[in-house]
């Protein structure tokens, strides 16, 4: 028996994807080595105690006073008298307290929500009360946003930090700076909140009590958007994201096959810390494996990021298409010395063919492409990081995962058909946070989440996107759902109805652009734009408003958002 068969024999003979895995990744993940996120935390700093985790703005931090300061976090919510199981909300962007906090949070056994800094008071409002949180950690920045809903909401303890919090005396220099020079903190008043800082000094006199927490309980509630247009949290559980750290583990050790792997992995955490994809690939696998986090509060300052990665020597880099193809139209990039560099990974959107033949041409490295969701945690395919080019495919399915292509009625279609992804595997969410008749849309009697992707399977196992079964429109590899777009607009009185649908961009993948009919004729796109500002965080505003005198629309009164998006 060759090989190929022998790895194909038993429960992985149905999978076709696993002849094409490189040799030495088995088609099943083993056991978890750790119950839970805090217990493979606290052995990882045990571990590499002396190694760099995190940095920050020249600030890093090691393993040993990683676990240091997320005791200090934990101990502190205890004495708080939150118990296990009960929601923490955080909203910053990649600083040293993100993490600190973080796996305080789950080390006291309890639940992280991770909250967009960039939310508006009415977005944060839904996640802090359908969450239930009873406490948030939150950068001054934003406080201002937290001061407007945290009466309306469960939250009893409010923690703000700074940006310099973490960053010894330099740290004053950066606080000058952002609120005095650059005015990034607007003004706001929180009665009763506590301080970063003081946070941690109560805590040092606090003992951690140990939380008896199992595979099965809920680790993060990870927010998305759904097709009624209101933010659901897909539950993760410890589980879960130890399962996808298992999978993409055995992804990485294929990868480096044939070349030196260094001591330490470098990985550049330009994504936010918030968001799924970096959540796991950078700051859970970079405690796995004892890597190194180069932590990048804004991405979006092209010119800073591209001098900090000057002086680092990288070699892991997730990213998406515009954070690619931005970087690359900076005249500064040509300096950064990519011979470190040895993989690539893009996620959150589609990866265009020509930023990715562009990467390659200026990098020497290939971008390579995976795919996955919030509620898968988010890794459900990727390419092999083996491979020296593009490939267009999302790739195949990861160790322990299924995947099975089935049309509108739930039946399996045939190799090179179209229909929806199903995925179904260890990684994927328990379901959506109380919402049981939401998750009952999702998830099929036999345990495939039905990702509202349209793809195809070649006979190598390889998926390829065709389309979007749900309106979703992907900006920035964020989930923009048209639902909340029009339920916002059409709170403004001008409006009688409206429809909103994505539209390429150069940029972004797609925008959002918004088709209104007018209720008042006095009606303006730059009024109506500032009344989507005021409600919407930035990447789900429209881009652009067209008005019309009415919308196609169905037999029984259906506006046709498909037909919209044809004629653009």
């Amino acid at each position: 028996m060759t090989e190929t068969m022998s790895r194909l024999s038993g429960r992985a003979a149905e999978k076709i994807w696993v002849q094409s895995y490189p040799a030495s990744v088995p088609a099943e993940i083993a056991p978890h080595a750790h119950p839970s996120l805090g217990a493979l935390f606290e052995a990882s700093c045990a571990k590499f105690s002396e190694r760099q985790a995190f940095t920050s703005m020249g600030r890093s931090m090691t393993f040993r006073e990683l676990e240091d300061q997320s005791r200090k976090v934990g101990a502190w919510l205890q004495s708080k008298g939150l118990s296990k199981g009960d929601r923490v909300a955080v909203m910053t962007p990649n600083i040293l307290q993100n993490p600190v906090t973080v796996y305080g949070i789950l080390r006291a056994g309890l639940t992280v929500v991770n909250v967009n800094p960039l939310y508006t008071p009415r977005e944060l409002e839904h996640q802090l009360k359908d969450s239930g949180a009873k406490a948030i950690m939150v950068l001054e920045n934003f406080a201002h946003t937290v001061q407007q809903v945290v009466d309306r909401t469960d939250v009893k303890h409010v923690v703000v930090c700074t940006m310099g919090d973490m960053l010894g005396l330099k740290g004053h220099i950066v606080n000058f700076v952002v609120r005095k020079v650059k005015k990034l903190v607007p003004a706001w008043t929180i009665p009763g909140h506590t301080s970063f800082k003081a946070m941690l000094a109560e805590g040092a006199r606090q003992t951690l009590k140990p939380v008896a927490v199992s595979p099965g309980d809920i680790a993060f509630l990870q927010y998305t958007g759904g097709t009624t247009g209101v933010s659901k949290g897909a539950a993760l559980t410890h589980a879960n994201l130890l399962a996808n750290k298992q999978q993409i583990a055995l992804w990485l050790e294929a990868a480096f096959a044939g070349q030196s792997r260094p001591d330490v992995l470098n990985f550049v955490c330009a994504l936010p810390l918030y968001h799924i994809f970096a959540l796991t690939v950078n700051s859970l696998m970079g405690i796995a494996l004892g890597g190194h986090n180069l932590l990048i509060a804004n991405p979006r300052d092209i010119p800073a990021f591209i001098k900090e990665l000057q002086s680092y020597k990288s070699h892991v880099f997730p990213g998406l298409n515009t954070l690619f193809n931005a970087m690359m139209n900076n005249p500064d990039f040509k300096k950064i010395d990519f011979s470190s560099l040895m993989l690539v990974l893009g996620g959150g959107m589609a990866i265009q063919r020509p930023v990715a033949e562009r990467w390659l041409q200026m990098t020497g490295r290939p971008i390579t492409e995976g795919y996955g969701l919030s509620e898968t945690s988010p890794v459900a395919t990727v390419n092999r990081l083996d491979a020296r080019e593009f490939s267009g495919m999302i790739g195949l399915p990861l160790p322990s995962t299924d995947i099975e292509i089935r049309d509108e009625d739930g039946k399996t279609l045939p190799i090179g058909e179209v229909g929806e992804i199903c995925i179904r595997g260890p990684q994927v969410m328990a379901g959506y946070w109380q919402r049981p008749e939401e998750t009952a849309k999702v998830m099929s009697a036999d345990g495939f989440f039905r990702s509202g992707d349209m793809g195809l399977m070649d006979e190598r196992g390889y998926v390829k996107i065709v389309d979007r079964k749900k309106d979703m429109i992907l900006v920035s590899g964020f989930n923009v759902y048209p639902n909340e777009i029009e339920e916002v607009a059409v709170m403004h009185p001008g409006v009688l109805e409206c429809a909103a649908v994505g539209v390429p961009d150069g940029h972004s993948g797609e925008a959002v652009k918004l088709f209104v009919v007018k209720k008042d004729e006095a009606l303006t796109i730059d009024e109506l734009k500032a009344h989507c500002a005021a409600n919407l965080t930035n990447y789900k505003r429209p881009r652009y408003i067209e008005f019309r005198t009415e919308l196609p629309k169905t037999n029984v009164g259906k506006i046709l958002r498909r037909e919209l998006r044809d004629q653009k």
